[in-house]
């Protein structure tokens, strides 16, 4: 059940019962348990393995790219102001970088939710052409099985012998790492969650206001009364990129049906072609309704994380708040997509109500962000 009905007075009243409760500093207030699969628990030993696996440059063709370099812990775990990502020798991609932040509560990963965990999703950077530019996943193992300093810490993670690593060791050791950068505890869950009705100041409430009500943002980025994700994990097209490629959607769409690609296939064709890439969650599913559908991201740290969309061709909330109060309409004098999902439509939004919804979302940024040990590696 999420609050997209409650008003100020009972989302305050919710608040002051969960209050009594929590603790003064709690970093994971406002979230819900990170969800481990069965066949990879969670360990002190393999969380650390995974940060230094995370941030080694040699598992890249040239030796200079990293995952951390994309997902870079000085810049909210993304790759900063870059509108899509760029991997070995300058190479550019066709997708803005997701934040690792709370990324162990996504459904699935990626824009369009080609991998359906983060151990899946870990080894595609690896091999695609324009990111880490490698044949295989032979060389990461080599590396591990063969550098000392990773020894001790693959014993203590996994119990095995050095020479014994493989792949497999690889993915869970960094996902394991990646369920560890955890950030709640923002102006809003303590406010919300944590009964401190200073927390959010009057114009951040009037943000949730209109964010539950007249902005319909809560919709897809959903509160519920113990937790927020601000994510329906859903596929959504809002009208972003999808024009661009509106004359060819016909081509393209047959193309990815008749092709039948794997999950590595769909990785490498729709961030090495700008046109396929703008067909969303079509390429994985093709299904009419995932034509120029992504996946809502989690508002969390939002202020962060700039610039946004799938595309990173938004630059500012404010302009973000303009495209959906527009309609699903960026520039004016565009043409409103006509593959726009469900509830799409003008806002109605004044100046000042989309300042207050702006507001709110910058009331989501955690009160400390985890630091990886590894993060000062060469990027």
């Amino acid at each position: 059940m999420t609050n997209r009905m409650l008003p100020l007075a009972l989302a305050g009243a919710v608040a002051a019962v969960a209050g009594a409760a929590i603790a003064e500093s709690n970093p994971r207030l406002g979230l819900p348990p990170v969800p481990v699969p069965a066949d990879n628990p969670t360990t002190e030993a393999k969380v650390a393995l995974g940060d230094k696996l995370f941030h080694d440059v040699r598992f890249s063709s040239n030796g200079e790219v990293s995952c951390a370099t994309c997902h870079n812990a000085t810049t909210g775990f993304t790759d900063g102001p870059l509108t899509v990502s760029q991997g070995i020798e300058g190479k550019t991609g066709t997708r803005n970088a997701p934040t690792v932040l709370n990324s162990a509560f996504n459904e699935t990963q990626f824009w369009d939710g080609r991998s359906p965990s983060l151990e899946d999703q870990a080894q595609h950077p690896f091999v695609n052409p324009v990111e880490m530019g490698l044949e295989n996943h032979d060389p990461i193992v080599k590396v591990v099985r063969e550098d000392p300093a990773y020894g001790k810490m693959v014993k203590a993670a996994f119990g095995i012998e050095q020479s014994k690593v493989t792949i497999d060791h690889v993915l869970k050791a960094i996902a394991s790492f990646e369920r560890t950068m955890i950030a709640g505890d923002s102006p809003f869950d303590r406010w919300f969650y944590g009964g401190d009705e200073d927390a959010m100041t009057a114009q951040q409430k009037r943000g949730y206001e209109l964010f539950i009500n007249k902005a319909r943002c809560v919709s897809c980025h959903t509160i519920e009364q113990d937790r927020a994700i601000f994510t329906d994990h859903r596929f959504h097209n809002i009208g972003v990129g999808v024009n661009k490629i509106r004359e060819e959607i016909p081509r393209l769409a047959q193309a990815f049906i008749k092709a039948d690609m794997t999950a590595e296939e769909v990785d490498r064709a729709v961030l090495t072609d700008p046109k396929s890439s703008e067909l969303g969650r079509f390429a994985v599913e093709t299904t009419f309704d995932g034509l120029g559908a992504f996946k809502t991201p989690t508002l969390r740290n939002i202020d962060l994380t700039a610039p946004y969309m799938h595309d990173g061709s938004i630059a500012t909330l404010e302009k973000v708040m303009e495209h959906y109060n527009n309609g699903g309409v960026t520039n004016p004098g565009d043409p409103v997509s006509e593959y726009l999902s469900g509830g799409i439509r003008p806002l109605n939004l004044t100046e000042q109500e989309i300042a207050d919804v702006v507001a709110f979302m910058k009331a989501l940024t955690s009160s400390s962000i985890p630091k990886p040990q590894f993060a000062t590696a060469k990027k």
